[in-house]
């Protein structure tokens, strides 16, 4: 298994597309399926904030993919809250899936295009490496939690990987600045 971090996150956005066609495919699965989506996906986005985007931001120059890439965390952050929401069997929940799909495949494509390629590109191999240990570590941490789990520490790195400033806002009022920026 490779420990590169690009690999690392591209693992995942495979796992997740398999899970998507599950849920589309195979309604039966969904009541059970749909908390294992929800908490992986909000695992990962977790990890990439913490340990990734800020490398890819300050040592790989992406700067500008990445407040863009994590605009479509907050975006799929709400989707997946509403999708948890759903009842499995419910036309709501078909239509709210078919937005998670969207959103997420539309995010991956662009981070497979851009931040990874970015990160192969302008950081070694160790550094990568290293990357992801501490993205494997992270997402472990985070296994298990819902978008609506989220701390303001987390919401603070938010904000900063999407270059919006933050103060010194209390949780609702950051949330309230990184839903605007997920609607936009």
């Amino acid at each position: 298994m490779s420990e590169d971090v690009t690999d690392l996150i591209m693992q995942d956005h495979r796992e997740v597309e398999t899970l998507f066609e599950k849920l589309e495919l195979e309604p039966e699965v969904r009541a059970g399926l749909t908390p294992v989506l929800v908490t992986l996906l909000s695992a990962h986005s977790r990890a990439e904030e913490a340990e990734v985007y800020p490398v890819a931001r300050d040592e790989a120059g992406e700067a500008e993919d990445v407040a863009h890439s994590q605009e479509e965390h907050l975006l799929a952050d709400r989707l997946l809250a509403e999708l948890s929401e759903c009842d499995p069997y419910s036309t709501a929940y078909e239509n709210k899936l078919a937005e998670v799909v969207d959103a997420v495949s539309h995010h991956v494509e662009e981070e497979e295009k851009t931040v990874l390629p970015g990160m192969r590109d302008r950081l070694d191999d160790a550094r990568r490496a290293e990357l992801g240990q501490a993205f494997l570590k992270s997402r472990q941490e985070h296994l298990g939690e819902m978008p609506q789990d989220i701390t303001r520490d987390e919401m603070r790195r938010q904000a900063a990987n999407a270059d919006i400033p933050a103060g010194d806002k209390d949780k609702e009022a950051l949330r309230r600045e990184l839903d605007q920026h997920a609607d936009s």
